[in-house]
């Protein structure tokens, strides 16, 4: 009741005289009332920035790492670059162009007569799949001979300068003791520049 008393007779314009208590407790709401002040009209933005600049700080770090690491294996990155480059080049000579394919055709046959294979189908497909830069022509094929020699055909054809591939193999005993060998041989041809822009045309 005598505190309720005394803080009713506290003159507001003349602080200077008040009690000790009441002193300190004005100064600590003050306080307290500066601080709560100052974190939502300055601090809280500054705090905001100050985030937002730390955040930024890890991206530019991150990507500084990243480029380090790039810069300290530019060579090798480069060196990788060639020999991607080479390899290319050598899978693309390994693609015949048009006026190639017949003759890579011969080749698949002769490679099957070599080994004493008797054709029964060697079927070109009326049409090639067109792709990206290259050109697939499948050719249905049969052929009958001893296990062996049907062995010995599919590894001269894998050896073949040009690529070859043997797809959709199946094999059934035929007669007098041979083996039908059913398959779809699939040649590869890469695409002259005109064809390229047509292709890149029609997308």
């Amino acid at each position: 009741m005598n505190l309720l008393i005394e803080l009713r007779q506290l003159d507001i314009n003349n602080a200077g005289s008040w009690p000790v208590p009441f002193k300190v407790c004005a100064l600590i709401m003050l306080f307290i009332a500066i601080v709560v002040g100052g974190y939502f009209f300055v601090w809280q933005e500054q705090l905001q920035t100050l985030e937002n600049a730390q955040a930024q700080e890890e991206t530019l770090k991150t990507t500084y790492q990243v480029k380090k690491r790039s810069a300290v294996n530019l060579s090798a990155l480069r060196q990788q670059l060639k020999d991607i480059e080479s390899s290319l080049s050598v899978l693309l000579k390994q693609l015949p162009d048009k006026s190639e394919m017949e003759a890579l055709l011969v080749d698949i046959n002769q490679a099957g007569l070599g080994r004493g294979l008797q054709f029964e189908l060697f079927k070109p497909a009326a049409s090639e799949t067109i792709n990206a830069f290259y050109a697939e022509l499948p050719i249905a094929i049969r052929v009958i001979g001893d296990y062996h020699d049907i062995g010995a055909f599919a590894s001269d054809v894998a050896k073949l300068p040009r690529i070859v591939t043997l797809n959709d193999i199946s094999m059934a005993p035929g007669s007098d003791g041979k083996l039908v060998l059913d398959a779809v041989a699939k040649t590869y041809r890469y695409l002259d520049e005109e064809e390229i822009a047509k292709q890149a045309g029609g997308k």
